[in-house]
């Protein structure tokens, strides 16, 4: 990776710092790994860790540190025994030893697609994750000295006064603001953005735009990555896809649209490499072949950073968990009224959104009990987030910890206030991070999302409900700062055609040989985990259009943990 320009390493009086990734600037790598080596010189100073998309190593004569960045999108590990750290590497499969492997790490893994990113548990007994905004500090020798983890910052929000007067118009100012500076902090030599002609893309590619031709610019050039579908439902998404390309080459004439054919893709084509081959199991592995097309072109293409519109719906979205707060504060009247606004909104009714957003984080785990006693008869009837899937088996499940994995993993989607649990979880959920950084070696470039910046986050997070809610318009603070830029097709439209087709098609083509995969599984610990036939009928069902997004991701984890296992069989010598 360091012949690649991944790995940044600076040396001075002080120490000597190793970064993958960045410290505050893309374009200034090497000053800012100096910076952070200068931040944390002094003998017991820890500060918290810069913003930044990085995993570090910091070496000093009297200690070393191992740290990650508060988004966490780069990973870092360690092995671990008697107390003492003998190797750190970004990769936990590269210091694991796959005969010794971690029972409850899949307990948790399998209680949701977000499971594992922000706990410290891997794969691999004696091998320990960095977590994100997490600085670890031993001895010269390797001795663990202690682990400090600080919450994540809620700064750079609005100032408290300006926050509770915020109306939509500041609100939008402050935003625009952050993004820009979020999107120029990530500016490279060639920087390659992902264009769908969605609100989300298209605004980090004027954004991107803007930045490149802007007074003084010391920017290179700038790729438009897209896919296109010639036949099926995403044929509805070109029109849009070539308006917006059209206005990003108004504000940057110099950028070179690259248009991949992605019509022959489907989920789960050449899963058991998408999926075996990772360095840990991974839900998203499915939609692997997509990404990978585009992530292959900008590869080609000399970019050393690729950005998208990840994350934008739940950070730039009015956050639905406020009703949650409404109720837990007794504003009874307000939430009856927001409450039927949601509904009218989203063409739901008002007891569903009540559940949703009120009830459910409430009791997540019982809100689940009951809705699978309600949904008898198939296996992904009434499955949601947390509770046990049924081709787990029980005795599995209870001897390596999985309801205790469940409240843990409810707790931190949920936590004690919803509405601002809900930007810690977008942070590990809304971006496939990795498959990506498992591309990284081969492609030579970063991916990182702009709406994943700290600054966005703690901006959005600190905006009361009354700024962002707007019934019926969705990301109505994101439209309105982006309302000089984007093209008024763009701009006005609300709903974007999902990717639904590409799952309906993959699980239509390869369901059985998923099946057939899953049936002659030769790692023991399938077995022992899984009911096989209770999953391979759960596969059944989905190609069927059985069950929910929900249930839909329980299937897809567990289908990635069976092919992942399976690669570590296919890798021993």
């Amino acid at each position: 990776m360091a012949e690649q320009g991944l790995v940044t390493t600076v040396s001075s009086g002080a120490g000597t710092a190793t970064v993958v990734g960045w410290v505050g600037s893309f374009r200034d790598r090497v000053a800012g790994a100096h910076r952070l080596l200068d931040a944390f010189a002094g003998a017991g100073v820890v500060p918290r860790p810069p913003s930044g998309d990085y995993a570090a190593v910091l070496v000093y004569r009297e200690r070393i540190l191992l740290m990650r960045d508060e988004s966490a999108r780069i990973p870092l590990f360690f092995r671990q025994s008697d107390g003492r750290v003998s190797a750190v590497s970004s990769s936990a499969r590269g210091l694991g030893d796959a005969e010794e492997l971690e029972r409850r790490y899949f307990c948790r893994y399998l209680t949701g697609n977000m499971a594992q990113p922000h706990t410290a548990l891997t794969p691999f007994t004696g091998v320990r994750r960095v977590l994100g905004g997490e600085v670890v500090e031993l001895s010269p020798t390797g001795r663990l000295h202690g682990r400090i983890q600080r919450p994540a910052s809620a700064s750079g929000g609005l100032p408290p006064a300006a926050a509770g007067d915020a109306g939509p118009g500041t609100a939008a100012k402050e935003l625009r603001r952050a993004l820009e500076n979020a999107v120029a902090r990530r500016m490279g030599t060639t920087t390659a953005c992902h264009v769908s002609g969605g609100l989300d893309s298209t605004s980090v590619a004027l954004l991107a735009a803007r930045t490149l031709t802007g007074e003084g610019s010391r920017h290179g050039g700038l790729v438009l990555l897209s896919g296109r579908f010639g036949s099926g439902e995403l044929v509805a998404e070109q029109p849009y896809l070539k308006e917006a390309i059209q206005e990003i080459r108004r504000h940057a004439p110099e950028a070179r649209p690259v248009i991949v054919d992605a019509g022959d893709v489907a989920d789960f084509d050449d899963f058991r490499h998408h999926a075996g081959d990772a360095d840990e199991p991974h839900a998203h592995a499915f939609r692997a072949p997509f990404w990978s097309r585009l992530h292959a072109a900008a590869s080609e293409r000399g970019c050393d950073i690729l950005l998208t519109g990840c994350g934008a719906d739940p950070i730039a979205d009015t956050n639905p968990f406020h009703l949650h707060r409404l109720a837990r504060t007794g504003r009874l009247r307000g939430l009856a009224l927001q409450a039927r606004a949601w509904a009218q909104g989203s063409e739901r009714g008002v007891r569903d959104i009540v559940h949703d957003y009120v009830l459910k984080p409430a009791l997540p785990l019982a809100a689940e009990r009951i809705g699978m006693l309600a949904s008898p008869g198939t296996v992904l009837g009434g499955l949601g987030a947390f509770s046990r899937p049924p081709w787990l088996r029980s005795g599995f499940a209870r001897a390596h910890g999985y309801r205790e994995a469940a409240i843990a993993e409810s707790r931190f989607v949920f936590g004690r206030a919803p509405e601002r649990s809900l930007y810690d979880a977008a942070n590990y959920l809304a971006a496939p991070d990795l498959l990506s950084w498992h591309r990284a070696r081969e492609d030579g470039y970063f991916l990182s999302h702009p709406f994943l910046d700290q600054e966005v986050i703690a901006l959005m997070r600190g905006l009361p409900g009354e700024a962002t809610f707007r019934p019926g318009r969705p990301k109505a603070v994101l439209r309105e700062a982006m309302a000089d830029l984007l093209p008024a097709r763009i701009h006005h439209r609300t709903v974007k055609t999902p990717f639904d087709q590409l799952y309906v098609r993959g699980l239509q083509v390869h369901g059985d040989d998923l099946i057939g995969l899953c049936r002659c599984a030769r790692h023991p610990l399938v077995q022992e985990m899984f009911d096989v036939e209770t999953l391979c009928r759960a596969v059944r069902e989905a190609r069927l259009g059985v069950g929910d997004a929900y249930s839909w991701d329980r299937v897809n984890s567990s289908l990635a943990l069976v092919m992942w296992l399976e690669g570590l069989l296919s890798a021993r010598p």
